[in-house]
């Protein structure tokens, strides 16, 4: 008598459940398979982004998508551009970034990692790509008032972004390992090789 209501519902929804899962695992493991990746990762993603302005350039709609989605690529670019920590808002002892010249160097730490942040701009591009197949999301606006809109708003946060990078001396790139000169020989300076 038990297993009459409840089973049947359960044991119909177990393979969906199953298959579901193992959609969602495969689908991880290839995301962690692509995590060293960066350059391949970004090649792919600047393709995407091709694909998706040359759909908005054919069927030349959906400007408020593209707007909304500068809007969240901007968004997501202030995030990956600062620290973890901003030291203007919140003082921590934790890792902090140098204020003076005389401080000890630390490392710095993103509010967005990088894989995050290649993560979301790249579904925010797959999710508005989809949205030019419907015709709803395709509302009439003046597309270079949304164009003037989106640059003035860009410039005016990259502007404060960089007046805070100044004012806290952070820079958000690594430059890569500094490496130094050392000695040089005489044969080593001549453009020989002195084993």
């Amino acid at each position: 008598m038990e297993g009459i209501g409840g089973d049947g519902a359960s044991a119909a929804a177990t393979p969906v459940n199953q298959w579901w899962q193992y959609l969602s695992m495969l689908y991880q493991f290839y995301l962690d398979k692509s995590t060293p990746h960066t350059v391949y990762r970004w090649i792919g993603t600047v393709v995407l982004a091709a694909i998706y302005v040359l759909r908005v350039y054919y069927v030349q709609g959906f400007f408020i998508v593209c707007y909304g989605l500068g809007i969240y690529l901007l968004n997501l670019l202030i995030g990956f551009l600062s620290p973890l920590v901003d030291p203007e808002l919140e003082p921590s002892d934790g890792p902090m970034l140098p204020t003076k010249g005389s401080d000890e160097f630390k490392p710095f730490i993103r509010r967005l990692p990088e894989f995050k942040f290649w993560y979301s701009f790249t579904k925010a591009f797959c999710i508005a790509f989809v949205m030019t197949f419907f015709s709803i999301f395709d509302v009439p606006v003046f597309w270079p008032t949304l164009l003037c809109y989106w640059i003035v708003l860009f410039v005016l946060t990259m502007r404060r972004q960089l007046a805070h990078m100044i004012k806290y001396r952070y820079v958000p790139f690594n430059i890569g390992k500094q490496t130094y000169g050392g000695k040089r020989t005489f044969a080593s300076s001549s453009g020989t090789r002195a084993d």
